[in-house]
């Protein structure tokens, strides 16, 4: 919007100096031309009377300003007539200007060229004596120093209409930038909308309906803003008042499966068992993910080397139960450190490797990558599973969404979603890519501490 209101604004500037500027520089050339035209006619006019005389002291007078007219103007003076008056001055050539101004007795001028004017103007001019025309006098007039006038004339003007461009181009760009400021100011907010942060408002400024407009969205962001938390406040809150009973129902049906003999009674009791703890692993993560987007915590360093291979260790008794071999990888160090909020980068290992674990065939290999790349240090977790399309890697963040497992269990459908939101309250990022060979591979990129 900026550029095209800055080539709006010299576009008007330009059409009002050509407006202004050539006319007037049209105006002076015509002036120009005329002046020079107006004089040396004058001057042959005054030869010709001189000429047309014929007396001694006519031809004198002729002959000296004949010659000082040669030296102090670029004009020749040419004269047919009496053979006894200016006998010494080069006589003009036999061509139609002459043939005109002897036959008609008029004055003929002639620029040389029809687009302003050629390399002379030449201008012919009747002496006559009584009503007999007895000769005529040319003046051969070299156009060079008006042609100089006439660039100084368009070169000037040419170079203060760019330089009132340049101006205006400047100018330009200032009011541009002052009147979208607050169009700016309102995309920023939109922005860090986008972002999940509904805290951002836009100044009120600008004209009266950008400021009506930068009201409406305050008002709008702070309603969302309220909306949001108390839905967030709601599903924390029930979350956590259902892990109880949750807990006591699943402890009461294991109590009835112990003193339970039926066989299909127990199959029963075992199935309501099963729904109970997906039930809770669902409670759970909503919690975690109410948690996470209410952003209670900062970043802080922390040693990563040793976070990866405390959550390792964790899920190796897991993964040896099936035969799956869980290798950690990378160049980093123990003084490796990133930028994260305490507990957040465990919960993501936790997630993730459990999810690869799900995937895994018995006797697979998951890969645990840790590579620092500058300010930014990549830990990527590859498995050995069936993968992802891409219509399901474009849904694998949505809430509730599940993949194909190996292992039967049901998960929540909020891993990774949460997996996103922990990640991206550190400022860091999460994608999903095909693993060499086959699989999965989630490379979580935070930023290095």
């Amino acid at each position: 919007m900026n550029r095209q209101l800055i080539r709006s604004y010299i576009l008007l500037v330009a059409i009002a100096i050509a407006l202004f500027t050539v006319p007037v520089a049209f105006t002076l050339t015509k002036q120009l031309r005329d002046d020079t035209k107006e004089s040396v006619l004058r001057e042959a006019k005054t030869m010709a009377l001189l000429l047309g005389d014929g007396t001694t002291a006519s031809c004198q007078a002729l002959d000296k300003m004949a010659g000082a007219y040669g030296d102090e103007t670029p004009g020749e003076v040419q004269v047919t007539g009496p053979p006894d008056c200016a006998a010494h001055l080069r006589g003009p050539s036999r061509d139609a200007a002459l043939t005109e101004a002897v036959r008609d007795g008029k004055a003929t001028t002639d620029w040389g060229s029809d687009f302003i004017w050629g390399r002379h103007l030449v201008i012919t001019v009747p002496a006559s004596k009584g009503d007999e025309v007895v000769g005529a006098v040319r003046i051969v007039y070299s156009t060079d120093q008006l042609t100089r006038r006439l660039w100084t004339i368009w070169g000037f003007r040419a170079g203060l209409a760019v330089a009132v461009l340049a101006a205006a181009a400047g100018l330009g760009a200032i009011v541009a930038r002052r009147l979208t400021r607050p169009l700016r100011q309102l995309n920023e907010m939109a922005s860090r909308f986008s972002d999940g942060d509904l805290t951002a408002r836009s100044p009120v400024e600008g004209p009266p309906e950008t400021q009506t407009l930068a009201r409406t969205l305050n008002q709008a962001g702070e309603r969302l803003d309220t909306l949001i938390a108390s839905q967030r406040i709601f599903v924390a809150d029930a979350s956590h008042q259902l892990r109880t009973p949750l807990t006591a129902l699943r402890l009461s049906l294991d109590n009835i499966a112990d003193g339970v003999d039926d066989e299909f009674v127990r199959e029963d009791v075992e199935q309501a068992t099963a729904e109970v703890v997906r039930m809770s692993r669902l409670v759970n993560g909503l919690l975690v993910l109410a948690r996470a987007e209410a952003r209670v915590t900062a970043t802080e360093p922390l040693p990563l080397w040793d976070i990866v291979k405390e959550r390792l260790a964790v899920w190796r008794p897991a993964a040896d139960e099936r035969g799956v071999t869980i290798a950690l990888r990378g160049s980093a160090d123990g003084r490796l450190l990133v930028l994260a909020s305490p507990g957040h980068l465990d919960q993501v290992l936790d997630n993730v490797l459990s999810n690869a674990l799900e995937v895994s065939p018995d006797g697979g290999t998951i890969t645990v990558r840790v590579e620092p790349r500058g300010d930014e240090v990549r830990i990527a977790v590859l498995d050995e599973g069936p993968g992802m399309s891409d219509a399901e890697k474009s849904r694998a963040f949505d809430r509730f969404w599940r993949g194909q497992g190996l292992t039967g269990r049901a998960g929540s459908g909020l891993g990774l979603t949460i997996v996103r939101q922990l990640v991206a309250d550190d400022g860091g990022t999460v994608t999903l890519t095909d693993a060499p060979g086959g699989g999965l591979c989630v490379t979580t990129t935070l930023r290095a501490g």
